[in-house]
């Protein structure tokens, strides 16, 4: 069966073209608002070839394709529906509803495109890591006193640009998905970095002052803060769509975007910024006095129960929190805890797949294990796991145990977005054994448990 058969075949069975509000995918699911819920055969779906389950979330039925093959089958789609229908404009997201899990939906929409730089500088901060270790530099008979001082600076350029600048990603972001003009998000998110402010990270080490205004008021730059920027994306969108309603075509060029960027400023420097950085440091603590807890205590609770998450849909709220971590001291501490958890699931789908008799249960759940090796577990948790209920208890004692081993050698990322064999990256300096330790721990318990106790060869999906 090829791409436009298996694109055809969901449409039928999602109640046809006139059951479609619109389409969009991530990186391993299509994702379809229907008119109505009732007119889909979701057995028929699932028993599509190379169809590794779908599931309700937030509004939307998500078909899990896995990745490389749902974008292929999303182009296949769209030419079957009105072309207009392909995203959800936001229009019609204001419209409907507005649910807590719509609004996680939301958040993770602004964060998603902002990854793959994230990730690209982590990976330069790991490769960079590695070439300046004492050593592997031994091995060609150097020193950290022999590297050039302008190879030096042509690596920090590749890894502190983005955090540099981050206020600006985000504001980008933001304005794009709330209807705003984008390069006006962009303008607003620099002037939040601008070199006249002092510098955030001058101001956290005591070597520069903030800026007094009215005797109380404390203006920074927001170098690495998310928070104050993402809030200062909605409300800078929702005044220039405020604005181009009401000003007349002949000075919407001229007074639209000055009102947009000098309001935004206003706001952003004397009432979001002050306020929101200091729940967003607050946020951080929080998390940071969970995973610090005695013992590796946090560690266990969130490597058993992280996994969670993504089944209510509110794991984007984990991109803030990576984000500020890696934007506030350098390092990612939840990502080796997270990884366990992938890992899990791994060594608990692997188990249902050698342990099974089904041939339509191996071909599910082969391809799953080895996609949550790559970091990518969506196939393996609504497509196997979840559905066999014992297996996904398994994963989560196994993630719990690795959790707690990373909890306790303290592990840290140095980028986000990479788990499994490609996080290996993120840890290329002295703790990469123990990486590997702690996630060959998490896939063996996982593992020997759903082996042991967690599935029945003779089991059937749900």
């Amino acid at each position: 069966m090829n791409n436009k058969d298996i694109a055809i075949q969901i449409l039928e069975l999602v109640g046809g073209n006139e059951n479609v509000q619109s389409v969009t995918h991530c990186a391993t699911r299509l994702r379809i608002i229907v008119n109505d819920k009732d007119k889909i055969d979701i057995k028929g779906v699932e028993n599509i070839d190379k169809v590794k389950g779908s599931f309700f979330n937030s509004g939307q039925y998500q078909v899990i394709l896995g990745t490389g093959l749902v974008n292929k089958v999303y182009d296949e789609f769209i030419p079957l529906i009105d072309g207009s229908r392909r995203n959800i404009s936001e229009d019609s997201t204001v419209k409907q509803k507005i649910t807590f899990q719509r609004a996680i939906r939301i958040f993770g929409d602004v964060f998603v495109p902002i990854i793959p730089v994230l990730v690209a500088t982590g990976l330069f901060m790991g490769l960079r890591g590695l070439f300046t270790q004492e050593a592997v530099l031994g091995v060609i008979g150097l020193t950290p006193d022999d590297i050039p001082q302008q190879f030096l600076m042509f690596t920090q350029i590749l890894t502190d640009t983005a955090f540099a600048f981050l206020p600006a990603l985000v504001a980008w972001s933001t304005f794009r998905i709330f209807g705003g003009t984008p390069i006006l998000g962009i303008v607003l998110g620099l002037m939040l970095v601008s070199s006249v402010l002092p510098n955030a990270y001058e101001v956290g080490q005591q070597t520069a002052k903030p800026l007094v205004f009215l005797g109380f008021i404390k203006v920074v730059g927001y170098q690495g803060s998310v928070l104050p920027a993402f809030v200062t994306g909605i409300l800078g969108s929702k005044i220039e769509l405020f604005l181009r309603k009401r000003i007349p075509d002949s000075l919407d060029l001229i007074l639209t975007p000055f009102l947009t960027l000098l309001t935004g400023l206003t706001l952003a420097l004397f009432i979001i910024g002050p306020i929101f950085h200091e729940v967003e440091i607050g946020v951080l603590h929080g998390v940071e006095f969970l995973l610090n807890l005695p013992l590796g205590i946090g560690g266990l609770i969130y490597g058993s129960f992280g996994q969670l998450l993504g089944i209510f849909g509110i794991h984007h709220v984990l991109n803030f929190l990576e984000i500020s971590m890696l934007g506030q001291d350098g390092w990612n501490y939840l990502n080796p805890i997270g990884t366990c958890g992938n890992i899990a699931q791994a060594g608990a789908v692997l188990a249902v797949a050698m342990k099974s008799t089904s041939p339509k249960m191996k071909q599910i759940a082969y391809p799953s294990a080895l996609s949550a090796t790559l970091g990518i577990t969506e196939p393996a948790v609504f497509g196997v796991t979840l559905r066999l209920v014992k297996p996904f208890i398994m994963s989560m004692i196994g993630g719990g145990v690795g959790g707690f081993l990373a909890s306790i050698f303290k592990l840290r990322a140095s980028g986000m977005a990479l788990t499994g064999i490609p996080g290996t990256l993120l840890y290329l300096n002295e703790q990469l054994p123990l990486y590997i330790l702690v996630n060959l721990v998490a896939f063996g318990v996982s593992f020997g448990l759903t082996w042991t106790i967690g599935y029945q060869k003779n089991q059937e999906l749900g």
